[in-house]
């Protein structure tokens, strides 16, 4: 492979022109069809095989009059301090709200009310409930803007208007803050190559392949309904991965110049030697995301896929296009002021880290590790579940509607649950459905039941449950369970069948669903990529150990990511509008994601360890070579990462700040406590143990010479052949 990809880069710097011009082509294309044919992101979420999603199937098959499915907003109408609503002018004004909301496009029911008896016990809050004849993600901003108008009317009678419910939700977009973390990244680049040359052709190359991911997936939503974080995480994941794997092929290119080779030998060496590693680097990336499509939830497989892909182009851009750029570029990558480091007696300050390292393992190895063990420590009470009005900026209408709801109605009535009973089976479908109510209104945590609406055939019926808890409590969960629960007795006792759905159960069964699929889904990654990391190591140890530094890079993320966004520490450092539950998805996507920047990191600080031991050096000094040779682009890699990373933080959006913040911070702990700490460490300790592997499986194992050793060897020799 290190031969072949020699061969690549080298024929890119000499086409140049060429190359250029199809990585071009390619972006302008996909760009153009970008704009002409995208769609709509989603924000619904929605998993086939659960309960709720099964409920929402029977009744548009039964009971289409319904609507389920379809988007809802909830209205709350409030009167100034001190005044009812059931005054003449009040009235009348809610009634113009009530209009005015029957007005707005795809809206096919809005419930007024004073006849649904939808006013609080002190008069001063009204809760409109308003039905669409489409899902969420089928409302265009336009259809939003209008529906939210209808407040106007209320505004000029003095009342105060919000809005909740799925129909409000907006899609997350990224602002300009973000570009911040890109331009920390280029201070990095500009730092570590003191070239502004240099420097550029990374975030050159990043940004092109980032572009080509992004215009793919929008050109993708024409087609087919994609989440609306699809594009956030592979923007985050394609802005990291292609300015690191470009970082360390520009490195290795400087390194050939400096040795004085021509720039075309530098460029197929830099690609023949750092391409390879950047190959298996972004494997793990890939296997790690790719890997979301086995867990069998749609939305998830669909932002893994796409941010797999997004990296699959960074790594072709670096093997290509890169070299391209390098061929324009020349010699002034160097600046000018590029030297060959030599051996002048003075270390590093990798060196003296790695030597201090070795010097002290067991205290150093044991303060890493409680150090993480003391930042985990949260972790232990992190609640999963999904965003809803109450985790909504406080200042946007989202969450003061969900605070005037739960002021006169109780939290519950902002996560009503929808009962569907099906009585084909039942003799008696009245009484059936008098039991189920009657079983119901008794259980615990239940506030309120509204007498059921039957469809036309008069085999299903539906039941609106109050709970008295809100949307993301355990009262709730274990309401739904409850309720779920009933299902067996009642069917044999009046034949009727009961499922829960709506908005609320369903987020509880996707959050179920994904708490679920994260210790099979982090099996799968670990293990193909501990099988990779053998072939690349050719180590048994070196791959386990890599393996257990990550687990503990994870659960230390973890407990960050509780502390400050369900328990609220350092919100107001970090701009965090609203604390809560912790994002379902955000455990899957943080083990994915870190999994694979974290074997980034490995491979690249640990194969020239490996070289180094191959090579004949004591294993401490080749633990200190390897260390001092890759400690730098390292450091600048793990710099740049969390620059782009945390610039989401800055994000308007608790989801995108939070997984944001996750991948700081983990690529941080993993980056300079595990793999630049704990890893020299361990390696120390072990001595040759660490290479260890058993001889029957190193003769299986084909040499796929991740290091370019085979090549540098072969061409060293054809230089010496061509100077005899």
């Amino acid at each position: 492979m290190a031969t072949f990809l020699y061969r690549l880069g080298r024929f890119a710097f000499r086409r140049r022109a060429l190359v250029v011009a199809v990585w071009t082509v390619v972006l302008l294309a996909l760009g153009l069809g970008a704009l002409t044919l995208s769609g709509q992101l989603s924000n619904s979420v929605s998993i086939p095989g659960t309960e709720s999603q099964r409920a929402i199937d029977k009744l548009a098959e039964r009971f289409p009059q319904a609507g389920a499915g379809g988007a809802t907003a909830r209205v709350a109408v409030a009167a100034p301090e001190g005044q009812s609503l059931t005054t003449p002018a009040n009235q009348a004004a809610v009634e113009r709200v009530v209009a005015q909301l029957k007005t707005a496009p795809k809206v096919v029911a809005v419930v007024d009310p004073f006849q649904a008896k939808a006013i609080s016990p002190d008069l001063r809050v009204a809760l409109v409930q308003v039905s669409y004849s489409v899902k969420a993600p089928e409302i265009l901003d336009g259809d939003r803007e209008q529906l939210l108008a209808a407040a106007n009317v209320g505004h000029q009678a003095g009342l105060e208007v919000e809005f909740g419910g799925d129909a409000i939700q907006a899609i997350p977009v990224t602002s300009a803050t973000e570009g911040l973390g890109v331009a920390v990244a280029a201070v990095v680049l500009i730092i570590t190559f003191g070239s502004l040359i240099a420097a550029g052709i990374p975030l050159l190359t990043a940004l092109i392949g980032v572009g080509i991911g992004m215009a793919g997936i929008t050109l993708t939503s024409g087609f087919m309904e994609l989440n609306s974080n699809t594009p956030i995480l592979a923007l985050m994941i394609g802005l990291a991965v292609g300015i690191d794997y470009a970082l360390f092929i520009v490195s290795r290119y400087r390194h050939e110049l400096a040795l004085g080779r021509e720039p075309e030998e530098a460029a197929g060496r830099a690609a023949g030697t750092a391409g390879s590693a950047v190959i298996f680097a972004g494997l793990t990336v890939i296997i790690a995301l790719a890997g979301m499509t086995v867990i069998g939830i749609p939305f998830l497989a669909q932002m893994g896929v796409a941010a797999a892909v997004t990296v699959a182009v960074a790594v072709l851009i670096a093997l290509t296009l890169l070299p391209a750029i390098l061929g324009f570029a020349g010699k002034r990558v160097s600046g000018g002021k590029m030297k060959i480091r030599r051996d002048t007696g003075k270390a590093t300050h990798g060196e003296r880290w790695a030597r201090f390292v070795a010097r002290h393992r067991w205290p150093v190895l044991l303060a890493a590790v409680a150090g993480l063990a003391i930042i985990a420590i949260p972790a232990t009470g992190m609640q999963l579940g999904l965003p809803n009005d109450s985790t909504a900026a406080a200042e946007s209408t989202q969450h003061k509607a969900y605070e005037l709801v739960s002021s006169g109605f109780g939290e519950g009535a902002n996560g009503p649950l929808v009962v569907v009973v099906d009585t084909t089976a039942s003799a008696d479908k009245a009484g059936a459905l008098n039991a189920v109510t009657t079983k119901i209104s008794g259980l615990d945590d239940v506030a309120a039941v509204t007498p059921p609406r039957v469809n036309p055939a008069g085999d299903t019926a539906l039941l609106t449950v109050i709970p008295k808890s809100g949307p993301s409590t355990t009262q709730t969960e274990e309401l739904v369970a409850s309720i779920r629960a009933q299902s067996a007795q009642l069917s044999s006792s009046t034949g009727a069948n009961l499922s829960v759905t709506g908005q609320t159960a369903a987020n509880i069964d996707v959050s179920k669903k994904l708490s679920d699929a994260m210790l099979p889904y982090l099996g799968l990654i670990v293990g193909l990529a501990f099988i990779l990391l053998m072939l690349v190591f050719r180590s048994v140890v070196v791959p386990l150990k890599a393996t257990i530094g990550f687990l503990g890079s994870v659960v230390a993320t973890f407990g960050a990511v509780v502390a400050v966004f369900q328990w609220g520490w350092l919100n107001d450092v970090l701009g965090v509008a609203s604390t809560g539950p912790i994002m379902s998805m955000l455990p899957i996507l943080l083990i994915g994601v870190l999994f694979g920047l974290a074997m980034d990191y490995q491979v690249f600080l640990v194969t020239r360890m490996r070289e180094e031991h191959v090579h004949g050096a004591e294993p401490e000094e080749a633990m200190v070579t390897g260390f001092r040779h890759g400690a730098r682009v390292v450091v600048a890699a793990a710099l740049i990462m969390i620059s782009v990373f945390a610039g989401f933080v800055l994000a308007e959006s608790t989801l995108i700040q939070s997984i944001g913040f996750a991948l700081a911070f983990g690529v941080l702990v993993d980056a300079f406590v595990v793999r630049m700490t704990i890893v020299p460490a361990v390696m120390s300790l072990l001595g040759k143990s660490a290479w260890w592997l058993p001889a029957w499986l190193d003769k299986a194992m084909p040499n796929v010479d991740v290091e370019g050793e085979q090549l540098t060897k072969k061409l060293d020799q054809d230089r010496v052949l061509e100077t005899v």
